[in-house]
């Protein structure tokens, strides 16, 4: 009998106010439970707005340890409840040090480990390196009730290494929680297409499924306005985009993979097989 997992992705506009923002999760999720999604994928750092658009000390209140964020443990239990699998992206207090982290929670509730983002930018509107450290749990395969996903984190999305070692580890699917959207600098610039075409990229490389979840919506923080161009998708182990949202939309996208057709497909076209890793190794330092 074939393995089959069926995936959604999560697209919505969010405010400062974390439990507003929880409850459109959570409906979102059963909205994607209800057309029979095993996996579903919130965007990143959906508790508030895109904090990082600038630097303020009060947003470190907002983070918690994994056991006691309000993010975690709501969704954890509804994981649980729908036996569904969710990445939950929140804001991670690991004492005196904070990250970008997912949480991984599996269809019975229990979390099977965080990972925290690795790539952290730092640039106009993304200043991320004030709030978080650089990820110290290197890039994982989570062995789920429905399937082994690979997490990755917005703009570690951008790095085919992260890809190519997630899969290495055993990955099925690849799985981007995002906040991404205007450039301050440069208002008319939208890189939507480029994001996207990056990750379908990693798809043909390791023919693996790739799903990413982004935020729509203008948002103000204290006077920083940042727009979230939204275009959530998944693309299949071609790179295929076959199902996506818009720039507006807030709702959920449904796909089915077969887990064991795409693995023979992998093993076909030999990109692990034919690896050279001899020859990589003094030029990926």
């Amino acid at each position: 009998m074939a393995r089959e997992m069926t995936v959604a992705a999560v697209q919505a506009a969010f405010s400062p106010d974390m439990s507003s923002n929880l409850e459109k999760v959570e409906a979102l999720v059963r909205e994607a439970a209800s057309q029979s999604a095993q996996v579903i994928l919130p965007p990143e750092l959906f508790q508030s707005i895109y904090f990082p658009t600038r630097q303020d000390p009060k947003w470190f209140e907002t983070a918690f340890p994994v056991g006691e964020h309000p993010c975690v443990r709501t969704l954890s239990a509804l994981a649980k409840e729908l036996g569904v699998v969710i990445p939950i992206s929140f804001f991670e207090k690991d004492g005196p040090h904070f990250f970008n982290s997912v949480a991984i929670a599996d269809a019975d509730g229990a979390i099977l480990g965080v990972y925290r983002k690795s790539h952290i930018p730092d640039g106009p509107g993304y200043q991320e390196k004030y709030y978080f450290r650089p990820g110290d749990t290197g890039f994982k395969a989570w062995r789920t009730k429905h399937g082994t996903v690979g997490v990755g984190i917005c703009w570690d999305q951008w790095y085919p290494e992260a890809a190519r070692a997630m899969v290495l580890e055993g990955a099925e699917i690849l799985l981007y929680p995002t906040a991404i959207g205007s450039e301050p600098y440069d208002e008319t610039l939208d890189t939507h297409e480029r994001w996207r075409r990056v990750m379908q990229g990693h798809a043909v490389a390791n023919a693996v499924p790739i799903i990413a979840a982004n935020r729509i919506g203008e948002e103000d923080n204290d006077g920083t306005h940042q727009r979230y161009y939204g275009h959530s998708f998944t693309a299949d182990h071609t790179g295929e985009i076959v199902a996506s949202l818009g720039e507006e939309a807030e709702g959920v996208i449904v796909a089915q993979f077969d887990l064991d057709e795409i693995a023979g497909y992998r093993a076909e076209w030999g990109f692990f097989r034919d690896r050279r890793t001899d020859l990589y190794r003094d030029t990926l330092t």
